[in-house]
């Protein structure tokens, strides 16, 4: 007598994949969609922040003709996020062509294809003087000038127009910092770091995570027992601690913070990814496949992995969200990097010279800080939901 298919399989076709049930499942839910809408909307000003608020003219039309200095000014960092931007839409668009491991590869090609030549041959201007657009149309010696939404870099103090702790008014729409920068500039370049932090940090977690958990799952004996180990000691450093050591004798590197937030992280992945394994390598799949003859890798990381993953997806979008508090904790405590904005580094400016405390500069990056984590949750426990059958519930 066959199988009757069951209500979800009848609507969506018999054939649904784990991955399509799971991502259909985390999408008919209200809290996941609010995540992803915000998640979306800070990775789109992180990607087009130049183009959003800058102090660079758009374009700028001079007696020798017009010119555009903000494309003259794009940093290689900005050609490559413009460049990922795309392949992500590419990739988008050819979904149903492409599998998930192909998917991933042409993204990395093509993220990689652009990062690479931007990062050796986009050469901007050193010496930046912002004050130098506003003069010129102010003299005539610049006739029209196109500005972005927002004309202010992050960097633009207004030194010829001194604005310390501005509260927020028709010109400066979220108020000003103590140097004068626009608070609303800031916040939309500090998405970067957000996302940077975040992603990058997960991402080295994870890789070394997957890397020693399937190891540590797959093999008994003293082997797991001196991985453990060996594991209980990464769990036992304290990352904050490590975090305020590493700045204090190596100096304020963004990418020296993520490889630090990611190697304390990776614990938790592993053992995530350690449990399952225990479970799967006894199933009859992983007996055949060692019966073929197939390498412990090939066993490991195309056969049991796609099978234990889901939890470590859950786990990583609330890592993100840790990755972010750390970062934001460093920068309000004054140890972030040094001239770029981050949301933590804008908390610390709150409290000004004399004990005067800007309210705007509280209130702005705290709420940035506060709604990107409370999305990461949304999502992570959507997925939750989603994976594990027990916690499942009507979408809402």
């Amino acid at each position: 007598m066959s199988e009757m298919p069951t209500p979800a399989a009848s609507a969506h076709g018999e054939h649904e994949t784990f991955s399509a049930r799971v991502l259909r499942q985390t999408a008919a839910r209200w809290g996941a969609r609010i995540g992803v809408a915000w998640i979306g909307l800070v990775a789109l000003a992180a990607v087009f922040a130049p183009f959003l608020a800058n102090s660079h003219p758009l374009a700028l039309k001079t007696s020798d003709g017009w010119s555009s200095p903000l494309l003259e000014h794009l940093t290689w960092m900005d050609v490559s996020l413009l460049a990922a931007f795309i392949a992500v839409l590419v990739v988008w668009f050819l979904r149903r062509r492409l599998s998930g491991a192909r998917r991933l590869a042409v993204l990395t090609l093509a993220v990689l294809a652009a990062a690479v030549p931007a990062y050796l041959l986009v050469n901007p201007p050193q010496a930046v003087v912002f004050e130098t657009y506003r003069q010129a149309l102010a003299s005539g010696a610049a006739e029209q000038a196109v500005f972005a939404p927002v004309p202010y870099s992050p960097t633009d103090r207004s030194r010829d127009k001194p604005l310390s702790l501005s509260p927020p008014d028709s010109v400066h729409l979220m108020g000003t910092d103590e140097d004068g920068a626009d608070v609303l500039s800031r916040m939309i370049h500090a998405c970067r770091i957000a996302l940077g932090i975040g992603f990058v940090a997960t991402g080295i977690a994870l890789a070394i995570g997957i890397l020693f958990g399937g190891i540590m799952g797959f093999f008994t004996g003293w082997v797991e027992i001196l991985m453990m180990r060996f594991l209980e000691i990464f769990e036992s450093i304290p990352q904050l601690f490590l975090l305020l050591t590493v700045v204090s004798f190596f100096g304020r590197n963004i990418y020296l913070i993520m490889a630090v937030i990611g190697l304390t992280s990776w614990p938790g992945y592993a053992r995530y990814l350690r449990a399952e394994f225990l479970k799967l390598r006894q199933q009859d799949f992983v007996q055949a496949a060692q019966a073929c003859g197939l390498p412990i890798w090939s066993v490991l990381f195309r056969h049991m992995l796609p099978n234990g993953v889901a939890p470590l997806l859950v786990a990583a979008s609330f890592g993100i969200a840790s990755a972010i508090l750390a970062e934001a904790t460093l920068s309000f405590l004054g140890l972030g990097v040094v001239d770029a904005p981050s949301w933590g580094g804008m908390l610390n400016q709150a409290v000004g010279p004399g004990g005067t405390f800007a309210v705007w500069l509280a209130t702005y990056p705290g709420l940035a800080i506060f709604l990107t984590v409370f999305a990461y949750n949304l999502i992570g426990e959507a997925l939750r939901d989603a994976i594990d059958p027990h916690l499942q519930r009507a979408p809402g």
